[in-house]
């Protein structure tokens, strides 16, 4: 099976540079002023401030390579499936908390393969795969490891965390265009309470 290249990511020189400019002066306290969005102030341009973009300054948990092995005997158990479709019901089944890259799937269903715990059903693009009698005895013996393949990710209260900071930031984007200068600053003077209420919360 043919490995995934790597992708090419830009020269981090130039990512360095363009980040140099948009850094702003420092303020009274010491903090960047840097950053900001149209009429919001510093910190409110694209993804918010740092660690606010999507998932909060947290992606998707990183898997190690005996939760995708457990992971995808666990699923080729109830039905076969290809590559793109395991990556796809991992998702699913975690609500998007773990999606594993191509590069992780397929290299570990090539091992599985050679271990003899799964088979290919047929050759080319869109190959799905199968549990073989050994590999339905294996995830027979190692029931709880195939389990705890899922109970590995966030808990609920978690997702609740980052539910609630992605509705709030759905909300923030809106005030971005189409409001008045009077809509804007109560929304500033809101989130500047919240800000204040948090820093509280971390106090106590």
């Amino acid at each position: 099976m043919k490995g995934v290249s790597d992708e090419k990511f830009p020269h981090r020189e130039a990512g360095r540079g363009r980040f140099e400019r948009g850094r702003g002066h420092r303020g009274p306290h010491g903090h960047r002023g840097g950053g900001s969005g149209p009429g919001f102030g510093p910190g409110f341009g694209p993804g918010f401030v740092p660690g606010f973009g999507p998932g909060f300054g947290r992606g998707p948990r990183r898997a190690n390579r005996g939760d995708v092995r457990a992971a995808i005997l666990s699923l080729l158990a109830e039905s076969p499936s290809n590559g793109y479709g395991l990556i796809k019901t991992i998702a699913e089944k975690t609500d998007g908390a773990w999606r594993p890259s191509p590069g992780s799937i397929y290299p570990t269903l090539q091992q599985l393969v050679d271990e003899g715990l799964i088979e290919a059903l047929s050759e080319g693009r869109g190959t799905e795969f199968a549990l073989t009698d050994a590999g339905r005895a294996y995830v027979a013996e190692h029931a709880e490891e195939m389990e705890n393949a899922w109970n590995a990710g966030p808990d609920s209260s978690d997702r609740e965390f980052h539910q609630s900071i992605g509705k709030l930031m759905g909300v923030i984007h809106q005030f971005r265009s189409g409001v008045s200068e009077e809509q804007r600053a109560a929304a500033i003077e809101k989130l500047d309470e919240t800000r204040r209420a948090l820093y509280k919360i971390l106090a106590d």
